[in-house]
């Protein structure tokens, strides 16, 4: 015959949570890692233009970001409501265009010079003579690799 055992309640047993913490850890700490923040910050305000056709930046680390619009509302009392060119964190004039592309330039390793790409972020409604001053300067200085910011149609 069979022995029948006590029909006592059965618990499960709690896991472990020692080392809960510790990967809890080790997660904050990866992605406090891996995480890049915002390198610049936009003094411009910039509405990206529409375009038929987009092709995404395949190396976005090659790339120089030049954008060109009215300056955010905090600024407009010092830089007035015209068009403004940001290199980085601060407003520059055309001129300054090549310093700005020779220190990117030497920033990057000899042999992704070559395919650095200069993009351009321009607002819709600036005028196409800055823009077309911008190119000129980067033709000067050999930045030939342009890309212009947009944005995909709304009805898509």
């Amino acid at each position: 015959m069979s022995r029948f055992k006590n029909k006592e309640k059965r618990t499960v047993p709690q896991p472990p949570s020692g080392s809960l913490s510790d990967i809890v850890f080790m997660l904050l700490f990866f992605f406090m890692v891996t995480t890049t923040m915002r390198e610049t910050e936009n003094k411009v305000v910039v509405r990206l233009p529409e375009a038929s056709e987009i092709a995404k930046l395949e190396r976005k680390d090659l790339s120089s970001y030049i954008n060109i619009g009215t300056p955010i509302r905090s600024l407009q009392g010092q830089y007035g409501n015209d068009s403004r060119i940001q290199l980085n964190d601060s407003f520059k004039t055309v001129n300054e265009i090549r310093d700005f592309i020779a220190a990117e330039r030497d920033a990057m390793s000899e042999a992704d010079r070559s395919f650095m790409t200069v993009v351009i972020k321009a607002d819709e409604s600036t005028r196409m003579g800055i823009v077309t001053d911008v190119k000129q300067e980067l033709r000067k200085c050999s930045a030939l690799k342009i890309m212009y910011t947009a944005r995909k149609p709304a009805d898509e």
